[in-house]
């Protein structure tokens, strides 16, 4: 089950940032054998967080979404708050890294 909802152009990507106090992208492609290992485990550790609003982009699918994320490599994991980014994870992920950061932005943010 993929609680990631889909994205399918930039202006919902924008929409999405912009509508949310926290939001979660994972930016992925079909045949990336690194983005389907990487997902379940994502998923799961963001069922900790239920105030972080999570999407997927399948760059296949959004081509454009490369050049106005700056995005070189897939997967690629990124987190706004306030529009802001302010987690940038790609290719290899460190789960364990991954949680510390975004429980010390999840302490800090008034929700």
């Amino acid at each position: 089950m993929n609680m990631f909802k889909q994205l399918s152009s930039l202006e919902k990507v924008e929409k999405f940032i912009s509508d949310h106090t926290l939001a979660f992208l994972y930016i992925s492609k079909p045949n990336c054998s690194v983005c389907h290992g990487l997902l379940p485990q994502v998923q799961n550790l963001l069922k900790k967080y239920p105030d972080i609003q999570t999407a997927q982009v399948n760059t296949a699918e959004l081509e454009a979404i490369a050049g106005r994320f700056s995005i070189f490599t897939v997967p690629v994991l990124l987190l706004f708050v306030e529009g802001k980014e302010y987690i940038r994870e790609a290719r290899i992920v460190h789960m364990q890294q991954l949680e510390e950061r975004i429980d010390k932005i999840y302490e800090n943010i008034d929700l």
